[in-house]
């Protein structure tokens, strides 16, 4: 993951395609890994004690792998920047799920891919086409229809959890968008994702004051389930997340995400027991249909237009 192997591409590979699957499905077992944890820990005492974990477990990658991390680059400043974002996206996440279901959560956080569409059209250049923009609804239409049930049941504080969640859902593309902007984009990932830990950590700590007891019932499976998003969810999938990230377009990718909450409603359904339907299966179809039409090729021109 050096920056002498790294080839920019300028669309989503199959490669690329099957590790976002990969991290996407990951992503979404998280959704259990977390529901368990938060039966032992408050929630914001999770994400700063997963960060700071996941701090640990990357710095012993880089150590072992020879990554130079510190040197005059250039990236203090816009890496403080994108740490603060990541401590507000979690801080929103999570605050908001006081309020508001998991399933309005996930489907607002996860609103994300539109933000970056737009954002990486005046930001970064990457032309937003009627096709992307098509594919794109499709996708969303999908992950609606997951939560068709649950979006209108709307209680008196579910609002405020809502708007949280959305901020959340901003907060992750500004993030992806000041990456792939600035001088991070040239950094390694492992750099880029030590300064969002690191920094993130130490700005959400002092929300823990605000918040109830920071430990529940901390039982063997909480436990586990900490240590399973500090280390394999924080510590691999981000590595690889940012590594993607500056190698493909943004965009393509992160229309992926939307695979995240269909992943987390089967896992649900599976570990948990959660009730499974007809909408699931319907609404992977809507997934993979407008993932295709996001990232299917632009065909190309004929001899005659050369």
């Amino acid at each position: 993951m050096t920056d002498a192997a790294l080839d920019r591409r300028d669309g989503v590979d199959a490669a690329a395609a099957a590790l976002m699957v990969l991290l996407t499905f990951s992503w979404g077992l998280n959704g259990v890994a977390g529901k368990l944890a938060n039966h032992g820990f408050d929630p914001l005492f999770v994400s700063v004690v997963r960060s700071a974990i996941a701090c640990v477990v990357v710095l012993l990658w880089c150590r072992l792998r020879g990554i130079r991390l510190f040197g005059n680059d250039g990236t203090l400043v816009p890496g403080i920047v994108v740490g603060l974002l990541f401590g507000a996206e979690f801080a929103c996440i999570f605050i908001g799920l006081d309020y508001t279901s998991v399933g309005r959560s996930a489907l607002l956080v996860n609103t994300m891919p539109f933000w970056v569409l737009v954002g990486a059209h005046f930001v970064l250049g990457e032309r937003m086409t009627g096709r992307k923009l098509a594919g794109l609804v499709l996708a969303f239409g999908g992950v609606t229809l997951v939560f068709s049930d649950k979006l209108g049941r709307i209680g008196p504080d579910m609002i405020k959890g809502d708007l949280l969640s959305l901020a959340g859902g901003i907060f992750w593309a500004v993030t992806i968008l000041c990456i792939k902007r600035g001088r991070l984009n040239s950094a390694s990932a492992e750099k880029v994702l030590l300064y969002q830990l690191a920094v993130s950590a130490v700005a959400t700590a002092p929300l823990l004051l605000l918040s109830g007891p920071v430990v529940r019932d901390a039982g063997g499976l909480a436990t586990g389930a900490l240590l399973f998003q500090a280390v394999y969810i924080v510590g691999v999938t981000y590595v690889i997340w940012f590594w993607l990230m500056r190698r493909y377009p943004a965009a393509g990718l992160s229309s992926f995400t939307f695979l995240t909450p269909a992943f987390g409603v089967l896992c649900g359904g599976v570990l948990l027991g959660e009730p499974l339907s007809w909408r699931i299966f319907a609404a992977l179809a809507l997934i993979a249909a407008g993932l295709f039409v996001v990232n299917r090729p632009a065909r190309a021109r004929s001899l005659s237009d050369a």
